[in-house]
């Protein structure tokens, strides 16, 4: 329900050529084992011409994980992986270039459907949805250098870290359920 990347077929020109570049990267083919979901401001169509892609995955073994990335695509321009912690996960995060955009492939041991990535982009999905003039506001913010969910806490009011704001304004707005939130299903999980 919540894949909007078979919609970007079908999207603005930008989500079109991006939906193209992953399809001939095979990455969701290639990485099928991990549960790929791309997300970001490309799918729901509020992003800049310098945004990434941005894929999300769910690794069990970060290093089996390095290595797959550098088999696949090592050889690609810009390319550059790490491992790092974010919000206390280990994480490994892969970056380069293809078709004039720059990708990001991440992966952690959660389900993608529980990553902030997705999270965030179904929050902010929904709230484009029920309020169309939220996305000019957004991109302008954008353009004066906010990120996404900082642009995002500052139009709606949210104080405090903006990653884990967006996600309380989402369970209080109801388009998560808090339930749901330290299991690995996805059944009944948005409202």
């Amino acid at each position: 329900m919540f894949d909007l990347f078979e919609g970007m077929k079908r999207g603005n020109k930008r989500q079109r050529d991006a939906y193209t570049t992953i399809k001939e990267l095979c990455i969701f083919d290639e990485l099928s084992i991990y549960n790929p979901m791309l997300c970001g401001t490309i799918p729901i169509g509020i992003d800049l011409d310098n945004s990434d892609l941005d894929i999300v995955m769910d690794v069990k073994d970060l290093r089996l994980f390095e290595k797959k990335l550098d088999a696949l695509y090592g050889d690609k321009p810009g390319f550059t992986m790490k491992r790092t912690i974010i919000r206390g996960r280990e994480v490994v995060k892969a970056n380069f270039l293809s078709n004039n955009f720059e990708l990001e492939l991440f992966g952690q041991d959660q389900s993608t459907y529980f990553q902030n990535a997705y999270l965030h982009m179904i929050i902010e999905h929904e709230l484009l949805k029920d309020n169309p003039t939220l996305k000019g506001k957004v991109i302008d913010l954008k353009k004066q250098g906010y990120k996404t969910e900082p642009a995002f806490c500052k139009l709606l009011g949210i104080a405090g870290d903006p990653y884990e704001g967006l996600v309380q304004y989402g369970i209080k707005e109801r388009i998560i359920k808090p339930e749901f939130l330290n299991f690995h299903r996805i059944d009944n999980y948005y409202k």
